[in-house]
């Protein structure tokens, strides 16, 4: 019986001892210590290389499929906005297979990436507001790539419609980035929707000047110009008696990218013009009358 004791004992103390951690060869230690590194850096050169590849990769297929829309002779604003789709779902795509080369399970990934979906996707219900808006914007085209518009605020000339925002330049050479919400929620004045507009000024005239001789000049002065359309006629008619001046109503029509050429050069060759006729241009004035006591 004490044998059988004294004999587990030994087996006891020898299993301890086979486990001591102090006793672990370094060697083997050091051996798979190198053999993790390698595989792990193995891997990670693996998934640089794929993303590297991969970025080339999706930059090609965009501007592959930019030059294929752009034969079928697409409205430039729906190219762009599909392919700033397509370039997003390729980089979705890129970065999930370079991650799962690093040997991160795909699936776990995947149900991990819809969850961080939702929570960003309450989070930035103002930015799925300008991917909807940025949708019907393309799906309904209130306004295109090189249209002048007026809307959410500001006025310019669209130069692309993105995903989230709408990029307009200002007549001074100014880029704005407006948020598509923003602009479908609102009034949209698109200037350039029709080849031609109308100018609409308003020109006085004296009480005393003779009328008659004020149609014959502003008709003169819009019918000889060479950017004034004739079809539509012009119009030119008597609108108000003013406080001080009689006021003349003068639209020409032209084609929308000569608008304010037409507008600046005939409101000076009015002024012109009645000077050289003798015709008034009034402006307010007021008599100041002083009583000495």
């Amino acid at each position: 019986m004490d044998s059988e004791a004294t004999g587990t004992a030994q087996a006891a103390a020898t299993e301890t001892k086979a486990f001591d951690p102090t006793q672990l060869d370094v060697n083997a230690m050091l051996d798979m210590a190198t053999s993790l590194g390698t595989e792990f850096g193995i891997k990670l050169l693996t998934a640089a290389a794929i993303f590297i590849i991969g970025r080339i990769a999706v930059n090609f297929i965009v501007s592959a499929v930019r030059k294929t829309l752009a034969r079928t002779k697409m409205e430039e604003t729906l190219e762009r906005f599909l392919c700033n789709i397509l370039n997003a779902v390729l980089m979705v795509a890129l970065v999930i297979a370079a991650v799962s080369a690093l040997g991160v399970e795909t699936t776990s990934l995947l149900a991990i990436l819809g969850a961080a979906g939702l929570a960003i996707g309450l989070a930035l219900q103002g930015s799925l507001s300008n991917f909807a808006s940025g949708v019907l914007i393309v799906a309904f085209r209130p306004y295109k790539v090189g249209d002048f518009i007026d809307a959410g605020g500001v006025a310019g000339t669209v130069e692309e419609v993105q995903i989230f925002t709408t990029a307009l330049k200002t007549p001074d050479n100014k880029k704005i980035i407006v948020p598509n919400s923003q602009i479908m929620n609102g009034t949209i004045t698109n200037v350039s929707a029709y080849p031609s507009r109308r100018v609409d000024l308003v020109v006085g005239c004296g009480y005393g000047d003779d009328i008659d001789k004020v149609y014959s000049v502003l008709n003169d002065i819009v019918s000889n110009h060479p950017l004034v359309l004739q079809d539509p006629a012009p119009g030119i008619a008597l609108n108000t008696l003013g406080d001080s001046s009689v006021n003349f109503n003068v639209r020409p029509w032209c084609n929308s990218g000569d608008y304010w050429t037409v507008y600046n050069e005939i409101t000076e060759q009015v002024k012109r013009r009645f000077d050289k006729e003798g015709l008034n241009i009034p402006f307010p004035q007021r008599d100041v009358h002083v009583y000495n006591h």
